[in-house]
């Protein structure tokens, strides 16, 4: 048997099994590719507004003491404030997030949940096929398997999909597409073309989903560095979370198709740390916890990363527990640009600062992988290449069903043709 027959079979038959989940993974990816893009635009109505060109933005003691005294219901658990002069400060409460006027400490409005709503629905599509509830344990585990077929099918696919030949006329079908082809010519156009050119970013997306699918993959992660894998749910999780950006934690799950994150595809248990860095699923602070003293601290988070972005406080649940500072130097999914500060709340000295340099090799890799699967570590370019090659696995399913349907077709038409005098004679005398 020829070698290429001996890896198309496989291929094709991977592709049968798990063609329509990965398909769905992919279709789901591309619709995630600018999620946070999507739900900042959505929200970006809700601005601050300068009363006048020299005006200062309100202490955040001010801020806090003001959303208190005028919404009491609200008790933030969290609060994060942009560099933009225009930047909202959006507090984490119950439920949600809430925008508030930095100059002047009026409640603006909650963020954009019907965007919200979109993109959590495509997630969960992304992750559990659309299965909620008991059955997202195997749903999860039919999308890593899926992921998993999907990475053979890449590593197969990149020897199929080049020509045996290179010569000119051999490679210019599997390089650009072709017009006024029809049926199987054009199907296998167009499939060539989507694996030539995604094959090698296809392949690095799908390989940074299997970590994020199973545990195993992302313990062997760590063992390939000669790392002690970290707990799981444990104090490494944990640190992992906090520093180098929280959207690494040990044991996620954009594993989501092709696209953004949790199998092909955004991470379950990265964006699990990451909300728990903004205060989301914490226990409410007392309502008569005091404001005093935030304002030196976060100054004093202010001067630790010149350049940040944005500044994610923890409030803290009572007067004695330190302050933590989630400062971010990039655009919110670039682990090597974020970092956490800890602060002692009566002398504002340093308890902790980690950012990604101070991570070990194995949980580096593994930050990076996380929002490698998404592109997002490589920020804006990142995310369009992804989301490109994303449509190009779609591409890539839907045209090799087609061929697959073609093919069997073609077999039942030659099994129900009527057999030559030859062939009838071969087996009267076998």
């Amino acid at each position: 048997m020829k070698l290429r027959t001996l890896i198309f079979w496989p291929h094709l038959i991977a592709g049968v099994v798990a063609g329509v989940v990965i398909l769905i993974m992919s279709a789901t990816g591309v619709l995630l590719t600018y999620e946070r893009q999507m739900i900042a635009w959505a929200d970006s109505h809700l601005r601050s507004v300068a009363p006048s060109a020299d005006a200062r933005r309100l202490p955040v003691e001010t801020l806090l003491e003001t959303v208190r005294r005028d919404r009491p219901d609200l008790a933030p658990t969290a609060l994060t404030i942009g560099s933009a002069a225009n930047a909202a400060a959006v507090l984490t409460v119950a439920g949600g997030t809430v925008h508030v006027d930095a100059y002047s400490g009026q409640v603006l409005g909650t963020g954009a949940t019907g965007m919200r709503r979109f993109m959590s629905s495509l997630r969960t599509w992304h992750r559990y096929i659309g299965v909620a509830g008991e059955g997202r344990p195997l749903a999860k585990a039919i999308t890593g398997w899926a992921n998993f077929i999907f990475l053979f099918i890449v590593v197969s696919g990149i020897y199929l999909w080049f020509p045996r030949k290179w010569t000119w006329p051999r490679v210019k079908p599997v390089v650009f597409f072709k017009g006024g082809l029809r049926g199987k010519a054009r199907d296998f156009n167009w499939h060539n073309v989507a694996g030539m050119w995604s094959a090698v970013p296809l392949f690095l997306v799908v390989l940074s989903a299997v970590p994020i699918s199973f545990r195993w993959a992302s313990d062997a992660v760590y063992q390939a560095v000669g790392e002690e894998p970290p707990a799981q749910g444990g104090r490494g999780a944990a640190a992992a979370g906090r520093a180098g950006g929280a959207g690494a934690a040990e044991g996620g799950g954009r594993a989501e198709g092709p696209g953004r994150g949790e199998g092909v595809g955004r991470a379950e248990g990265g964006d699990r740390a990451a909300g728990t860095a903004r205060g989301e699923g914490r226990h409410r602070p007392d309502a008569a916890v005091s404001f005093a003293g935030l304002d030196a601290l976060w100054a004093r988070a202010e001067q630790q990363v010149p350049g940040w972005r944005t500044i994610n406080l923890r409030l803290p649940d009572s007067p004695n527990a330190p302050v933590a500072f989630a400062i971010d130097k990039g655009d919110g999914g670039q682990p090597h640009l974020r970092s956490t500060l800890t602060l002692n709340r009566a002398s504002g000295d340093v308890v902790s600062y980690e950012d990604f340099s101070s991570l070990t090799l194995g949980r580096r890799i593994r930050n990076v992988m996380r929002f490698a699967h998404t592109g997002e570590v490589l920020g804006i370019p990142g995310q369009t290449v992804a989301g490109l090659v994303s449509l190009g696995g779609v591409l890539l399913v839907w045209t090799g069903i087609a061929l697959t349907l073609r093919r069997f077709n073609a077999w039942i038409k030659r099994r129900r043709q009527p057999k030559s005098i030859d062939e009838s004679a071969r087996e009267a005398a076998a």
